[in-house]
């Protein structure tokens, strides 16, 4: 490449670079960073997490002890009469009647058949489940924030990659219209440079757009204005040295969605067991200090009062109730064999998965050496074209292919290492093993 294009391409830079220092420099750990903040569905994902934990408590599981106070007034105005057994009779108009209770009640049940134990355990494996779906929300976010932080990544080298062939095509139609003026060339090279120059920005132009659309909605990802201006970094680090059997084994201990199915069994053993305390008696204590007034204007008694403490149990066991105990039963066993069904489903699934996306991560780290070689030949044959273009021993057509040649080769070189990064994260996501 001549001494001229070098000073256009160390001016682009320049002015590259001074773009840059006006932009934030965001890097994939500060954009993971913002994202675990302010994400919209992590934020419910940990929510929901935060109620599981909170509903674990012996008295939701129904160990402790209940207390009731109560109070309830009535009062009424009647006009009454009453006729007594001797024949005599008495009457009142407005006759004033009102009654008073008020108390507090205590009931414990001390025996259940153990359900209140088994539900204690189920609380406890139903916050396990809101911490596996909480870690799969994030697990799902940190996949697609890392997903469009890499593809602005590769559109930022697409852009790049257009601003070197724009330069190119300015230097061209330089020289077209030089050798133009001389004599040594026709309008028409004139002309063609023109085209393809304008053809070079517009492919910039559209460029610049997908870019600016990806910055957005990577800013939607990160829960944050979209019109947040931001530069990322200029390179995609490809982890080359995974392997299958340690993903393999990391997503056995580790894929939350896995490890939901295997809770969910759990959770449906425990409803078995609840549901099996209904053939055991249940034993309630029950205690309770009250009083009770009443006044009548009418009657042999004019007021009575009562007040004091009572106490006693009661013991209940289902003796027969239709079958149903039988059949709640044979429901909850089921249960649990769908949820043995649905985790070797899962495993299969999951393995399916490993083993396509594994394959497909060794295809593109095998592309990224080829394209890169592709890349580096056809940098070579554009700068020995662009050397006879400048002598005049090689057609414009000649010439264009071999600049087209060279952007499509860094365009697909950039597209090989983010496929490769995709395919890293796809396997990381799968093993539950995405560092943030």
């Amino acid at each position: 490449m001549n001494t001229k294009i070098l000073f256009h391409s160390l001016i682009l830079c320049f002015f590259c670079l001074t773009s840059m220092q006006a932009q934030e420099v965001l890097t994939i750990e500060e954009a993971m960073k913002i994202a675990l903040e302010n994400n919209f569905e992590i934020k419910i994902a940990k929510n929901n997490s935060v109620i599981s934990e909170t509903n674990v408590t012996i008295g939701n599981a129904g160990m402790l002890p209940t207390a009731t106070a109560s109070v309830t007034d009535n009062n009424s105005i009647q006009n009454s009469s009453q006729t007594r057994q001797d024949g005599t009779s008495t009457s009142l108009n407005n006759a004033k009647n009102n009654s008073l209770n008020y108390g507090v009640s205590l009931g414990w049940t001390v025996f259940d058949g153990m359900r209140m134990f088994a539900r204690l355990d189920q609380l406890k494996e139903l916050q396990k489940l809101g911490d596996a779906e909480l870690k799969s929300t994030i697990l799902v976010k940190i996949g697609q924030v890392n997903a469009a932080y890499y593809d602005l990544v590769q559109q930022q080298q697409q852009l790049s990659a257009l601003d070197t062939t724009i330069v190119i095509s300015n230097q061209r139609l330089t020289l077209a219209k030089n050798r133009f003026s001389i004599g040594k060339a026709s309008k028409l090279e004139v002309l063609n440079a023109q085209v393809d120059l304008n053809s070079d920005q517009v492919a910039l132009l559209r460029q610049k757009e997908s870019y600016a659309n990806a910055k957005i909605l990577l800013n939607q990802y990160l829960a944050r204005d979209p019109k947040i201006d931001f530069k990322v970094t200029d390179f995609v680090t490809v982890d080359n040295k995974l392997v299958l059997a340690d993903l393999t084994n990391l997503a056995q201990k580790q894929n939350p969605v896995l490890e939901s199915q295997i809770i969910n069994k759990r959770i449906a053993e425990l409803q078995l067991k609840q549901v099996r305390a209904n053939r055991y008696p249940t034993l309630r204590l029950t205690s309770g200090y009250n009083f009770a007034e009443s006044e009548s204007s009418l009657g042999f008694t004019s007021s009575t009062s009562s007040k004091g403490l009572n106490y006693g149990f009661n013991a209940t066991l289902n003796i027969f109730d239709g079958f149903n105990q039988h059949r709640n039963e044979k429901v909850a066993k089921l249960q649990i064999q769908n949820t043995e069904i649905a985790i070797e489903q899962q495993n299969l699934i999951l393995n399916t998965q490993l083993s396509t996306a594994f394959q497909t991560y060794l295809t593109n780290l095998e592309l990224i050496d080829l394209e890169e070689d592709n890349e580096a030949i056809a940098k070579q044959n554009l700068e020995i074209t662009l050397d006879k273009f400048r002598i005049g021993t090689i057609t414009t057509i000649d010439f264009r292919t071999a600049q087209l040649n060279y952007v499509n080769a860094k365009v697909r070189y950039s597209n090989a290492q983010y496929e490769a990064k995709l395919s890293e994260i796809a396997l990381k996501e799968l093993a539950g093993n995405i560092n943030f």
